[in-house]
């Protein structure tokens, strides 16, 4: 999941995006309003971070201009404006959330992610790589024609995979996202549920589809022999 931070106080961006990354998000920062509506427009964001005090423009100006332009992508506010007024300001512009300064990082990244569940991504209903289909509707994975029993965290690891084909995803991404926690280098639930995955996945067919990236991660793709 990729997030956009735009803040301008040093100190709160700074901390914000070694935080969402170590979170396992990719984060972009942008300092002044002016940049950071130039990254949501042109940048593939899942959620933007939105200061409301910026130079430039301010957090109200972006978010009109953003909604204006008919983009979707949730906006969570934050703000040391704790005014029920510039709260409503800021939700009837299109904001999804509103969080005021101070704030617990805790709570930043539960209403992060409740957003994101919300979200602008929706599961698409059909995933195929290969032989391998998933179906969200009927929850049902198939490869090759034969069907594969799979428990709801495997569901959501292999739906996963399959959605980012191509790409290297790190444990804390993987733990971030399909576990809702923080990645514990002590723990190897990520590793545990990969093999698991392979077994029923990979294991009775010919052709390999999950890959291990030695110290980066996991990635599902198609590769020739």
């Amino acid at each position: 999941m990729r997030l956009l931070i735009v803040e301008d106080e040093p100190k709160t961006g700074d901390y914000l995006h070694q935080g969402l990354t170590e979170a396992g998000f990719v984060a972009d920062l942008a300092r002044t309003g002016t940049d950071g509506l130039h990254l949501a427009r042109t940048g593939d964001y899942d959620l933007v971070v939105l200061d409301v005090m910026l130079p430039g423009l301010d957090g109200w100006q972006v978010l009109e201009s953003l909604r204006r332009d008919n983009n979707p992508t949730p906006v969570l506010f934050l703000t040391a404006r704790d005014d029920v007024a510039d709260r409503v300001r800021g939700l009837e512009l299109g904001a999804d959330d509103y969080l005021v300064k101070p704030f617990a990082f805790s709570e930043l990244l539960a209403r992060i992610r409740t957003l994101l569940r919300r979200g602008k991504i929706k599961e698409l209903e059909h995933l195929q790589v290969a032989d391998l289909e998933l179906d969200h509707v009927k929850r049902r994975a198939t490869r090759g024609g034969q069907r594969i029993d799979l428990t709801a965290k495997e569901f959501a690891l292999l739906a996963l995979l399959m959605r980012r084909q191509g790409e290297v995803l790190s444990r804390a991404l993987i733990a971030s996202q399909v576990w809702d926690m923080n990645f514990d280098s002590d723990t190897n639930v990520v590793d545990v549920a990969i093999k698991r995955l392979r077994a029923k996945v990979d294991d009775p067919f010919p052709v390999k589809l999950i890959h291990t990236v030695r110290g980066m991660g996991y990635v599902l793709e198609i590769r020739e022999s």
